[in-house]
């Protein structure tokens, strides 16, 4: 395989977890009597430009599908986080009634609905027709489509350039990424500003954050690879900051190559001598990640088999991409985990995929009183425990495996 951004063949890998479902592809009754498509999920490293991206097996019609069923919405944090992105957003950049906002991978409008609140115009664009009939629902334009050059010279000859593009945990998404990025250099005025976040490659890997790892994720970002894929496509890297979001994450903020203004930043400096000194340049960084990712596989395996042992019920909470890749790899099924909570009626009354576990509602903890609840979100790991601080009631105790195995 040769890389998505640079070509380069690619020799080099961060992980093989053998093979899993589309991590988001949860079945219905009627599924369960059908055959699931199964992927191979290996990670590789590019050594030329650092680009750490999945094998190409699953196209993004696969994955991202009209009954795709995560919702941003269902987070209270993440909600918190959004609405706090736009007040900085306005504020730095003196946004107001004449500006012109475009968020990509606008979802269900989480984020959008602060904007629009605030009576700034703004747009979605979001390929997804489950989330993007959300998303409408909230009074939120929204182009259902993916994003590239093509879509964004369409949305130019509109009138619809940018003064501000947001692209909140879409960048890893794509499977193209070097038209994905030209797309925000085509969309932007030429004074406009582009932010990204994504989870550090920096923090995956030096946290064991190897669950984080699904075919939705084409890429794993370091800002040494990101600063060299926007350069190559018609953008500069101004600014960046780090956010503890899904267990560390990066805001970059860019602008047009060819006439952004805007100074960069010590952060920037900062940040990738920061990669630097950690060795992201150099394959000895990523060699090892393969033993701690089993370590906690057979760590999680060996809890929930002695929990089945002595008698002692186990549930989940969170249906989350995260849960599916560390189940599917540990080969955990209903026998060792009864069934998984989540808020979202999108996945309720499904099954996971692969395991085949149920997902049901939160009313199913008080019912059943499980003796332990794991939460497969661990980065929301702090409003999950407040949210369900009920079940020590009855002397239930909180489970994370990841980074390590640890019984709360």
């Amino acid at each position: 395989m040769k890389c998505r951004h640079c070509q380069s063949e690619l020799t080099v890998s961060l992980i093989d977890l053998v093979t899993s479902p589309p991590s988001n592809a949860y079945l219905t009754q009627q599924e369960l009597q059908a055959t699931e498509k199964y992927f191979p999920l290996r990670v590789l490293v590019c050594t030329d430009c650092w680009l750490v991206q999945t094998e190409d097996y699953a196209g993004a019609d696969e994955l991202f599908s009209s009954d795709y069923a995560y919702f941003s919405a269902f987070s209270s944090s993440w909600l918190k986080h959004s609405e706090q992105y736009v007040t900085n957003m306005v504020d730095r950049f003196d946004l107001d009634g004449q500006s012109y906002i475009v968020e990509v991978a606008a979802n269900d409008g989480y984020l959008l609905q602060y904007v629009k609140a605030r009576g700034i115009p703004c747009l979605g664009i979001e390929p997804t027709t489950s989330t993007a009939d959300a998303a409408r629902k909230k009074g939120i334009e929204i182009i259902e489509d993916f994003f590239g050059v093509e879509l964004a010279n369409k949305m130019v000859e509109q009138g619809k350039q940018a003064d501000l593009t947001a692209a909140n945990n879409v960048l890893a998404h794509v499977p193209d990424i070097n038209d994905f990025v030209g797309g925000f250099a085509a969309l932007l005025k030429p004074t406009g500003v582009s932010t990204f976040e994504f989870p550090h490659l920096l923090q995956l890997v030096s946290e064991n954050q190897f669950d984080t790892i699904y075919h939705e994720h084409y890429s794993y970002l370091s800002l040494t690879a990101v600063k060299k894929i926007f350069e190559s496509n018609g953008l500069s890297v101004f600014d960046v900051e780090i956010l503890p979001t899904h267990g560390g994450s990066l805001r970059v903020y860019a602008q047009r190559i060819d006439t952004g203004s805007h100074k960069t930043s010590d952060n920037v400096i900062k940040i990738l001598d920061q990669e630097k000194s950690a060795g992201m340049n150099s394959v000895d960084f990523y060699a090892g990640f393969q033993a701690k990712a089993d370590r906690v596989k057979n760590d999680f395996l060996s809890f929930l088999l002695e929990a089945k042992l002595t008698g002692k019920t186990v549930a989940g909470y969170g249906a989350a991409a995260k849960g599916n890749t560390l189940m599917n790899y540990a080969g955990v099924r209903q026998d060792l985990l009864s069934y998984v909570v989540d808020l979202n009626p999108a996945k309720q009354d499904k099954f996971l995929p692969g395991s085949r576990i149920p997902i049901v509602g939160e009313k199913y903890i008080r019912k059943t009183q499980p003796d332990y609840v794991v939460i497969f979100p661990w980065n929301l790991r702090s409003e999950v425990v407040e949210q369900l601080s009920y079940i020590r009631e009855w002397g239930a105790k909180f489970v994370v495996a990841v980074p390590e195995l640890e019984v709360l």
